[in-house]
């Protein structure tokens, strides 16, 4: 159905915030509903369940405006704490974790991963360790986004060790920014994947959303975080342990490895797999295992994993 929503006596800027950030976290809320804002008229296109939950809110929205100065994205999520079970269920099996851009749910594709959101919910540390293109640090940054949309979390810190893939890069120009971003693409593809690109600047703006390397990680102490660590395997005991005890109150921690995939210097051993083993028996630490069978790459991939355990 089809329908048109007037925002009478009241200034549209003021409902749909600054750049429209309160207009896009509502609609964030809607992924299947098509919204188009002109002016003080607002047109949405969906089911009828979701164009009646979404006037209802835009109606709460107002209501709020008048004991606010100002609305923000947060006071969206406002509305739906406690409102909407079914959405903020723990998202075993074929549930969506989070809808990513566009609408499109992001999901455990395998038992494995599957495995690892299960292993989320009922620990505070978790371990996901497997090759190449099984999807573990985008499961992990999705768990993340949604824990911080739902705001069981202040911010997201997602962090790797500054390690060479098996080549010297060299002298790199720029900021310590410019000089990073090599080393944390892959964490910036994800997020991409998952919050609209103005959105994510912001929330790094504001140090809701921190990229970093492990070794500014030292001296921290992480609350009401989801924290993650993506390629532990380039990490040393000590570093594994430093990370570790950066854990505060209400935090998350997800560890993500490939242990076939060491890119230490001088053959140094990782501590990834040596770590495991010495707290994998702690009430509160998960341990997730994935093989070539959860790859979920092109089809080619698992094959050359395959081909390389010679």
């Amino acid at each position: 159905m089809k329908k048109n929503i007037v925002l009478e006596n009241t200034d549209p800027v003021e409902i749909y915030g600054a750049g429209n950030r309160v207009l896009e976290a509502l609609c964030g809320w809607f992924p299947q509903l098509r919204v188009a804002a002109r002016g003080n008229e607002i047109i949405i296109e969906g089911s009828e369940a979701d164009c009646a939950g979404f006037e209802e809110k835009i109606r709460l929205l107002i209501q709020k405006r008048m004991h606010k100065r100002n609305l923000t994205p947060y006071d969206v999520e406002d509305l739906f704490d406690g409102e909407d079970a079914a959405r903020k269920k723990i998202p075993y099996g074929d549930a969506v974790i989070v809808h990513g851009l566009d609408g499109k749910p992001i999901r455990a594709r395998n038992r494995t991963q599957e495995e690892m959101v299960k292993a989320y919910f009922e620990n505070d540390l978790v371990f996901a360790v497997g090759p190449a293109g099984t999807g573990k640090t985008y499961i992990a940054i999705a768990l993340a986004v949604r824990a911080l949309k739902h705001r069981e979390i202040k911010r997201i810190i997602l962090t790797r060790p500054a390690v060479e893939a098996g080549e010297r890069l060299g002298f790199l120009p720029g900021d310590l920014k410019d000089k990073l971003d090599p080393y944390l693409q892959p964490l910036y593809d994800a997020l991409g994947d998952m919050i609209p690109a103005k959105r994510l600047n912001d929330f790094m703006e504001e140090g809701i959303v921190q990229i970093a390397p492990l070794a500014y990680m030292r001296g921290r102490t992480l609350d009401k975080a989801c924290v993650i660590l993506d390629e532990a395997q380039n990490t040393n005991l000590g570093q594994l342990k430093m990370f570790l005890t950066r854990m505060g109150t209400d935090a998350k921690f997800i560890v993500t490895g490939d242990a076939s995939q060491v890119d230490l210097p001088d053959k140094k051993e990782s501590g990834l797999m040596r770590g495991i083993e010495l707290v994998k028996d702690i009430k509160g630490i998960g341990c997730i295992f994935f093989n070539n069978n959860d790859i979920v790459r092109h089809p080619l991939v698992s094959k050359i994993v395959k081909a390389f355990e010679v």
